[in-house]
Parts: structure tokens; sequence; C-alpha cells
């Protein structure tokens, strides 16, 4: 038998495909939302269909849905070529996929009918934060086992991210939402005040910190040297960014609750570290940009690597504006204001979205059998697309945020306020425009990926290298 049938595809094949379509459903959530700021009475009067029922299930469906689709597919193929062995167990790996999915129907379910514990990121309630807690779980037992059965000594990077991830995901995700049930649907936290803002903050910033971060930096150790046909640029630098990564972000989570009942210490080391992250962030981002080196000339001509590398500048200028706003007297500015959703944004849909969709587009041929995509052509109007798509988004975001900050901190000679609240909200409008067309062109990229992805499968012509269907 030969190393290629050894391998366990089925489940890569599953969540490479519900990737692209919960990526979808997800950012169509968003659109309807932005919408929903730019013309106020769009769903009026239907309340499951109201910003405050509705923004929850996006942020779910965009990073749980889309993004742990991505990690699942990838870090279940990652694994597997890179310790030369196929999956720990079948079984539990094809309970991962429907668990998974079955958690993100109840999440569309449940967040429109109002069912929250309202604890951002962290909004489903009870019933549901178990059977993530049982998925969670068995993702790790399938990955941790498959590194222990492993054909070769070394363990390769990217598992260090993604091992990284899913521990500490299932730390923060236990801990977070520790409960007290009242009801089926209803249950309250088991923390006091100030600690449960402390405990989700803890949780939230390291979702971002491990979910959207280590994970995705995983994808980025394995894709970005494969596609590019380079070694990583320095072994040596990418273990110091692990280390350097996971031992800072855990602390950076108090950035969130400056200017709060939090003690001013407690405010002032989340500062610390968030300032100290900046050092390992652009560490990883140098490591994989310079990655290209020797090979600049294939950035022209191969639209998956555009996608690649274009994320991780992405992710340099992410991990550069969130130090800054850690700062006590820049949040001051900051914080609240659309600023904070633009910056959300550049991370959500410059990092982790194009990364994911890179991976994806390396991944599915390679999957299916294929030697490329349907349309390298579609692959190209992808990118270009969602690239413009970002930055119009996040432009306008930052422009309205530092606005907002500027009028509401605005006073008179005698000490009033010089705008009322109503006129900030006024002038942000033509922003609020501009992030809805931003949002519409990467949603419209999406559509182009799925259709890209369908015609993949069904072409015919099989790569010389392909992949039998039953593996």
């Amino acid at each position: 038998m030969s190393s290629q049938t050894t391998y366990n595809y089925k489940v890569v094949r599953q969540f490479a495909i519900m990737t692209v379509i919960w990526g979808i459903v997800g950012m169509l959530v968003g659109v309807t939302i932005a919408a929903q700021l730019a013309f106020p009475d769009l769903t009026h009067g239907i309340s499951f269909l109201s910003f405050g029922r509705l923004r929850p299930l996006h942020t779910n469906a965009v990073i749980f849905a889309f993004g742990g689709s991505a990690l699942f597919a990838t870090s279940y193929y990652v694994v597997q070529r890179t310790c030369q062995t196929r999956l720990f167990s079948d079984k539990l790996a094809a309970f991962t996929f429907w668990g998974w999915n079955l958690i993100i129907v109840l999440a569309a379910i449940t967040l429109p009918l109002g069912m929250t514990s309202s604890k951002e990121y962290a909004e489903l309630e009870w019933p549901i934060d178990l059977l993530i807690a049982v998925v969670w779980v068995s993702y790790a037992i399938v990955f941790f086992g498959t590194i222990a059965k492993r054909k070769v000594k070394h363990i390769y990077v990217a598992n260090w991210f993604y091992g990284a991830f899913i521990l500490t995901i299932a730390v923060l995700h236990i801990f977070n939402n520790l409960e007290i049930p009242v009801t089926l649907t209803k249950s309250y936290s088991l923390y006091p005040g100030a600690i449960d803002a402390m405990v989700q903050w803890w949780y939230g910033h390291n979702a971002v910190g491990f979910f959207l971060t280590a994970g995705f930096l995983g994808m980025m150790y394995y894709f970005v040297p494969k596609q590019a046909g380079r070694p990583v640029y320095s072994y040596r630098l990418s273990v110091v960014h692990f280390w350097a990564l996971i031992s800072t972000y855990m602390w950076a989570g108090p950035h969130h609750l400056h200017y709060t009942a939090l003690p001013d210490w407690t405010q002032t080391v989340g500062m610390l570290f968030s300032l100290i992250l900046l050092a390992p962030s652009w560490g990883g981002m140098i490591n994989g940009i310079m990655t290209l080196s020797g090979a600049w000339h294939k950035l022209r001509e191969d639209p998956i690597l555009k996608f690649l590398i274009v994320s991780l500048s992405f992710y340099g200028m992410s991990t550069f504006e969130g130090p800054m706003m850690a700062i006590k007297t820049v949040n001051a500015l900051s914080h609240y204001t659309d600023w904070t959703v633009g910056h959300v944004h550049s991370g959500a849909l410059g990092w982790v979205a194009m990364v994911s969709i890179g991976s994806m587009y390396a991944l599915i041929p390679h999957l299916f059998g294929k030697k490329q995509m349907y349309s390298m052509a579609l692959v190209e109007a992808h990118f270009w697309i969602a690239t413009i798509g970002v930055v119009l988004y996040i432009a306008a975001m930052w422009i309205s945020g530092v606005m907002q900050g500027l009028m509401w901190r605005a006073v008179n000679a005698d000490g009033t306020l010089t705008y009322s609240f109503i006129e900030s909200v006024e002038r942000t409008y033509p922003f609020y425009y501009v992030r809805l067309i931003g949002g519409a062109l990467f949603l419209t990229g999406m559509l182009l990926m799925l259709f890209n992805v369908l015609k993949t499968i069904k072409n015919p012509a099989p790569a010389d290298d392909a992949i039998p269907q039953a593996a």
C-alpha cells in the first residue's frame, strides 16, 4: 500500500468544503448587520433578524464555523503529512466533524431566538457548551494521538502551534463557561462582577490569541513554505516565535478593560504584555514573508501565494495596531469606537480569512486528486476583490473611529461637550456605506470561491499524483 493511501483524507475533505460554505454564511450575516447599521429600518420589527440577535451569530459563524472548519481541515491534514501516519482514530475524527457542525447549527438556531449567555465569543448556552467540550476533547485525542504514533522523531513546528491552540482553547472554554443552569436554555455565570469580566477577557482575548492566531500560524508554517517551494526562512526563529508567543499572549486580556472597575495594576499588566507581544508577532510575520527569499518571482504568477503573503502583511499590521490600542492613552481615544471594529476585521478578514482561503486553494485540488483549481483566473480575481474589500472596510472604520473618539472627547471652554452623541452618529453614516461595500465585495469573493471549488471537484481530469477518493 502506498503512503498516500494510509492517510485519512475523508474528514479533511469534509471540513475543507464546510470551510467555504460556513465562510459564505458567516459573511452573509456580517453584510446583513452592516446593512442594518447603514439602513436602520432594514429588518424593523423582526426580532430574530435584529442587530442584537444577528451580531453574535455573525461572530460565531466567522470565528468558529468558518475559522474552526479551516483549522480542523488543515490540522488533520498537516499532522498526518508531517508525522507520516494516519489519524489516531477515524471514528473519533468523524465524530468531531459531525459534532462541530451540529454545534454550529444549534448556534444558528438559538442565537437568533435570543438564547444567549451574553458573554462575547462565548454566547452559547450551557447544553451547547457541554457538547463543545466533548467535541474539543475528542479533537485533542485525535490530534495528540496522531503525534504520539508518528513515524518520524521530529515534531514539525506547525504541530506545536496547532497543539498549543487545541490545549489552550480547551482550558479557556471550560473555565470561562463555568455556569449555574437555571433552565435548559438559561444559565448564570459562576463568577461575580469584575471577576466575571476578567475571566471573560482572559478567555476573549486568548480566543483571539490561540484560536485566531496560534492555530492559523500553524497553517502559515505549513502552507507558505509548501506553496513557495522553499524551506521556512529560519526554523530557529519559528521555535522562538512559538515559545515567546504562547508565554506572553495569556496575560494581554485586561487591555479590554481599561478605565473599568478592574484594578488599575491589572490593567497595566495587560497593557505591558500587549506591548511585549509585538516582538514575537512580528518575528513570525517576518519569518513567513522571508520564506519567499529566492522565490519572490512566484508572487507575480501565483494568486494562492498572494493570499498567503498578503495575509501575513495584515497579521503584521493587526499585531502592531493591537499593542498600540492597548496603551491606556490611545485606548482612551479608541475604545467603544469603530476603530476597534476596524482592528478586529483587519485581523479577521485580512489575516484569518485570507490565510484560510489561500490554504484551501492549495489544499482542495490535492484532496480531490486534481492538478490545480478549475480556474486560476478566478483565484486571481478573488484575491483582488477580497483585498479591495478589506481595505475599504478597515479604512472606513479607522477614519470613523478616530472621528468618533475625537468628537466624544471635545469640550467647550466652559467644560460642556462640544457635540451631542447623535451628531457623532450622523457623521459616521458615510463610513457605514463604505463598510457595507467592502463587506459585500469580500462576500462576493467567497461566492466565486464556492463556484471554483465545485467546478474543481467535478472536473474529470485527475492530477498525476491523484489521491484515491476512498482514502
